[in-house]
C-alpha cells in the first residue's frame, strides 16, 4: 500500500501546481485581453513587426466564421508544410544521421497528429525524424497548435462576456500573443533547467559507445527473401558498439510538456534518460503538463469579471483528478497477485511491493502513476512508464480520463473550453428542472447553443467507438495486437480513445504503424480537433450576440459547491454511460481474470 512518502509526493505536487497556476492565470488574462504585460517592452517590437510582415491589422476583430476559417486554414497550411518536410527530409539539411523520407501514410498520420495537438507517434523519433523535421516541423507545431487552442478558448470567453456583438477577437493576434508572451518565455526557462540537469541540446549526430562486453544478436531475414525461401534462418552476429542518439532535445521537451503536446524526441518518451534524467526533471516536467490548463481557469475568472467562476471549474477538475489518481495509485501499489505469489509478496529484485513492470526504478510506482494520471487528464500523452504494463485497473484510469473528453484540466485551451461546454449543459439541465430558460453568466442557453454543445460532446465519442469497432473487425487491426484476449482489445480501445481526444499516449503493445491506423487514426484526430473547435466558436458567436440577462430567482448560481458537484456528476455520467460496455470487454474483465488467477 501507499506510504507516507507517496502521499507527501502527491500533496507537494498539487500544492506547487495550485500556487503557480494562480499568478500565471492572471498574467495570461492580461495577455489575452491585449493589455501591456511585463514582457511588452522586450517583445512588443517583435509582435508589431510580425503583424506588419504578415499584413495583419491587430485592431480588426473577426466574427466566429472568420475566426474559425483563419484557424482551420492556418492549421491545414501547417499540415502541408510538415508533410512535405517529412517526405523530403532525406534531401534537406540538419540530417547528420542520414535518415530517409518518412513513408506516405506515416507522414500523413504524424503531420495530422502534431497539427491537432495530439502528438500521437507511431514511430521512433530518434530513428525516423531528422533534426530539421524535429525542430522546424514538430517543435513549431508544438507551439502553434497549443496557441491555437488558447485562442479558441479566448474567443469563447469573449462570447460569454461581451453582448450584442459579432466580434470575438482576432485569431492572428491571439496566436501571436499566446506564442510570444506565454509559450516562448515559459519554454525558455524550462529548457534551460532541463539542459542544466543533463538533457541534450546539440546539433551533433549520434555517437558510438564501446561496450564493455560483446553482445550477440540476430539479423532477421527480409520479408521478400523469406517468401522466396521460407527455410531461411536469421544470421547470428556480434557487436562491440552501441549507437546513442542525441540532438536538440531540451528545447522540444520543454514545449512538449507546457503545450500539452507530449510527442517525445525519443521513442521511450520521458522514460528515456535523455528526456527525463533526474528526479528534478521529472517533477518539473510533470508540473509543466498541468500548469497552463490549471492556470487558464484563473484566466477565465479574471476575464469573466468573477474569479469564483474560474475557481469552481478548477475545483471540479481537481476533484475528478484526485479521485482517479487515488484509484491508479491503489491499483499499482497493490500489484499483481500472480507476481506476488512468485516472489513471496514482493517485486522481483526489489524489496518494494507493487507493480514494477514497465516502470523506471529511478521514478518508482508513485511517480509513474502520478504521471500517467496527469498526462491523460491533460491532453499531453507523454509517458515516464509504459501504460501497457499497468495493472488492469491502473490502465483503466488513463483510458477513462481521455474518454471523459479531456476536460479534467485537458489541453492548452481546449480542456477548459470543453469543461465550459459541460457547464453550459449543466445549466441547461437545471433550467429544464425548474421550468425556465437556462442562463450561464447572464446569457440565455437556447436551442442553437445546446446543439453546438452536443456536437462537442458527441464527436469524440463516435471517433473512439467507430474507430475501435473498425479496427477489431479487420485482419489488419487484429494483427497489430501484441497480446490476445481482453488486453488486446484494451490496446485498440486505448489507441482510439487517445487519438479521438487528441491525447497521443498509447498502450505500447499495439503496432500502430500500419496503413489502417495511420489513415483512420489521422482522420479521427482531425475530427477530434476541428469538429470541436469550430462548434465552440459557433457557440461563442451566438452567445456574443445575446444581451446579458440579470440574475433572477430561478437562475442557478454557477459559483457554488452545488454547481461544482453538478458539473462533476454530468462529466462522469456522460463518460460512464458511453464507455462502460467497452470497458467491460477490456480492462474490467481483465481485472476479474487476474483476481481469478
Amino acid at each position: 500500500m501507499m506510504d507516507t512518502a507517496s502521499l507527501l509526493t502527491v500533496a507537494g505536487y498539487l500544492l506547487a501546481l495550485m500556487v503557480l497556476a494562480w499568478p500565471l492565470g492572471l498574467y495570461m488574462a492580461t495577455v489575452l485581453e491585449g493589455k501591456p504585460c511585463v514582457l511588452s517592452r522586450v517583445l512588443g517590437p517583435l509582435e508589431r513587426l510580425l503583424y506588419r510582415l504578415c499584413g495583419v491589422d491587430p485592431r480588426q476583430e473577426m466574427d466566429w466564421k472568420s475566426y474559425a476559417l483563419a484557424m482551420f486554414l492556418f492549421s491545414m497550411a501547417g499540415f502541408l508544410v510538415l508533410y512535405g518536410l517529412e517526405r523530403l527530409q532525406g534531401l534537406l539539411p540538419l540530417n547528420p544521421d542520414g535518415l530517409g523520407a518518412v513513408a506516405p501514410d506515416l507522414a500523413f498520420n504524424t503531420a495530422m497528429s502534431f497539427v491537432t495537438n495530439t502528438n500521437w507517434q507511431a514511430y521512433g523519433g530518434e530513428s525516423t525524424m531528422s533534426y530539421l523535421t524535429q525542430m522546424l516541423g514538430l517543435t513549431v507545431h508544438n507551439f502553434v497548435s497549443a496557441a491555437a487552442g488558447i485562442g479558441v478558448l479566448a474567443a469563447l470567453i469573449r462570447g460569454l462576456t461581451r453582448q450584442e456583438t459579432r466580434l470575438l477577437g482576432n485569431f492572428w493576434v491571439d496566436l501571436v500573443r499566446s506564442t510570444l508572451y506565454i509559450l516562448l518565455p515559459l519554454s525558455l526557462v524550462l529548457a534551460l533547467a532541463l539542459a542544466w540537469q543533463g538533457v541534450p541540446q546539440t546539433f551533433g549526430g549520434a555517437v558510438q559507445a564501446r561496450l564493455s562486453e560483446p553482445v550477440a544478436y540476430e539479423i532477421p531475414v527480409a520479408a521478400d527473401a523469406l517468401k522466396a525461401a521460407p527455410n531461411l534462418k536469421p544470421t547470428p552476429a556480434t557487436t562491440t558498439q552501441q549507437t546513442i542518439a542525441r540532438g536538440p532535445v531540451a528545447s522540444q521537451e520543454a514545449i512538449k510538456q507546457l503545450g500539452t503536446n507530449g510527442g517525445g524526441f525519443f521513442n521511450a518518451n520521458a522514460a528515456h534518460p535523455f528526456e527525463n534524467p533526474t528526479p528534478l526533471t521529472n517533477f518539473l516536467e510533470l508540473l509543466a503538463i498541468l500548469l497552463i490548463p490549471a492556470a487558464l481557469c484563473h484566466t477565465f475568472g479574471r476575464m469573466a469579471g468573477d474569479a469564483r467562476q474560474g475557481w469552481v471549474l478548477l475545483a471540479a477538475m481537481t476533484f475528478i483528478f484526485v479521485a482517479f489518481l487515488a484509484v491508479c495509485l491503489w491499483a499499482e501499489h497493490a500489484g499483481v497477485p500472480q507476481m506476488a505469489a512468485l516472489t513471496g509478496g514482493h517485486g522481483a529484485g526489489t524489496p518494494l511491493p507493487g507493480n514494477w513492470e514497465g516502470k523506471e526504478l529511478r521514478f518508482g510506482v508513485t511517480a509513474s502513476a502520478l504521471w500517467a494520471t496527469a498526462t491523460t487528464a491533460a491532453s499531453n500523452g507523454s509517458v515516464n512508464a509504459m501504460h501497457d504494463s499497468f495493472t488492469p485497473l491502473g490502465g483503466l484510469v488513463p483510458m477513462v480520463l481521455m474518454q471523459l473528453g479531456e476536460v479534467v484540466f485537458g489541453g492548452a485551451g481546449c480542456g477548459l473550453y470543453g469543461m465550459l461546454v459541460f457547464a453550459i449543459i449543466v445549466v441547461f439541465i437545471a433550467g429544464l428542472m425548474v421550468g425556465r430558460t437556462p442562463e450561464y453568466l447572464g446569457k440565455k442557453i437556447e436551442a442553437f447553443e445546446t446543439k453546438m454543445c452536443s456536437l462537442v460532446i458527441m464527436v469524440p465519442l463516435f471517433g473512439v467507438l467507430i474507430g475501435t469497432a473498425w479496427a477489431v473487425m479487420t485482419a489488419s487491426g487484429q494483427g497489430a495486437i501484441a497480446n490476445p484476449g481482453p488486453h488486446g482489445f484494451s490496446e485498440i480501445l486505448y489507441g482510439f480513445s487517445s487519438m479521438a481526444n487528441n491525447n497521443g499516449s498509447a498502450f505500447a503493445g499495439l503496432n500502430a504503424n500500419l496503413p489502417l491506423f495511420n489513415l483512420l487514426g489521422g482522420l479521427v484526430m482531425l475530427t477530434g480537433r476541428f469538429w470541436l473547435a469550430i462548434p465552440v466558436l459557433a457557440l461563442a458567436g451566438s452567445l456574443a450576440a445575446k444581451k446579458r440577462t440579470p440574475m433572477g430567482a430561478g437562475t442557478l448560481p454557477t459559483h457554488t459547491p452545488l454547481f461544482c458537484g453538478l458539473v462533476i456528476c454530468v462529466v462522469l455520467v456522460v463518460g460512464a454511460l458511453t464507455f462502460i460496455p467497452a470497458l467491460a470487454l477490456g480492462p474490467i474483465v481483465e481485472h476479474l481474470m487476474m483476481l481469478g488467477h
